[in-house]
């Protein structure tokens, strides 16, 4: 990492492009030099994507939260993230009653909890194809907070079932997880999108112009949408490219509210009456922050119409996947 910063050439886009680094009047340079500021950025990769030396501000983040963790005898000391490390480390509502099948859908946290009538249309609809399911954190949110040794014990849960019960695929709803687990784990992962059109399930979106916003992890590659493009007809509208993040990268919204909240706040601005993404966090927030007319486009595929919860519902939605 120290090699990536000394080809810095300090042309601040980096800090053009970032409300984080902008607020702090700060490149990426700068950045590596405050610890005190790890937990602040949001993780969302936009530095990166416009640096013209290829320097990762994440990666300078999660690098240097770890070294706040191994200073803090392998923990992290903040109130702020008491509630997710008490859910997610590890986490409480895993259930692998059903996972003893070849093929195993991950549906991961978020989607269960903002789309459990979606999600349970999905699960039950898989099971007549001898496709189980499983319900558990990926665990990026706490390697991502610097927890790296845990994150990877949390994980073994998972690769001893994939192990136990030979399972040969998992297929993954959220794009955080597909890329995650991707460098996590040695064995195939496809997408919910591959399955389905594997399947010949699901339908065709029919919008003639559909207004799109790329999740983070998904931005700058792309490869998880492309999975879906078999399932969109019309024409896709990029219209939420200078949107940062949908405010709840790097889980800093703790430590930036205002950058959050903007963030999140930031695609009513645009002028689209509606938004579509393939991301459950990025759905719930926007909606939380006012942007009502936020889609998840597999609910659409799979025609299912969804009121989803904003608040302590979508928790008790999360817990509830436990005893399934």
């Amino acid at each position: 990492m120290k090699n990536k910063i000394e080809k810095c050439i300090n042309c601040k886009l980096c800090t053009k492009n970032c409300d984080f680094l902008e607020k702090y009047n700060m490149d990426l340079s700068d950045f590596s030099k405050k610890e005190d500021l790890a937990y602040n950025c949001f993780l969302c990769g936009k530095c990166r994507e416009v640096c013209p030396k290829d320097i990762d501000g994440k990666a300078i983040a999660i690098n240097m939260r770890q070294k706040k963790v191994a200073k803090g005898n392998k923990k992290l000391i903040d109130k702020n993230y008491n509630m997710l490390l008490r859910e997610k480390n590890p986490y409480i509502f895993a259930n692998y009653k059903n996972s003893n099948k070849k093929s195993v859908l991950f549906p991961g946290c978020n989607f269960i909890s903002f789309y459990s009538k979606t999600s349970k249309v999905l699960i039950k609809t898989l099971s007549k194809y001898d496709i189980g399911v499983i319900f558990d954190c990926c665990q990026k949110p706490i390697d991502e907070l610097g927890l790296k040794e845990d994150a990877n014990k949390n994980l073994q849960r998972l690769r001893d079932t994939i192990s136990k019960e030979n399972i040969e695929e998992i297929i993954v709803v959220c794009p955080n997880c597909y890329y995650f687990l991707g460098e996590k784990l040695d064995i195939k992962i496809v997408t919910i999108y591959e399955k389905l059109k594997e399947l010949n399930m699901g339908e065709k979106i029919k919008d003639t112009c559909l207004p799109l916003y790329y999740p983070c992890p998904d931005r700058k590659e792309k490869l998880f949408f492309k999975t879906i493009t078999p399932f969109i007809e019309g024409e896709i509208k990029d219209s939420f490219k200078d949107t940062q993040c949908c405010g709840l990268g790097g889980c800093a919204a703790t430590k930036e509210k205002d950058i959050a909240e903007n963030m999140a706040k930031s695609v009513s601005l645009v002028g689209e009456k509606e938004l579509f993404t393939y991301c459950a966090s990025c759905v719930g927030n926007f909606r939380r922050k006012g942007f009502k007319n936020s889609y998840h486009l597999l609910s659409l595929i799979l025609n299912v119409d969804e009121e989803i919860p904003l608040g302590i519902k979508s928790l008790m939605n999360r817990a509830l996947f436990k005893f399934k």
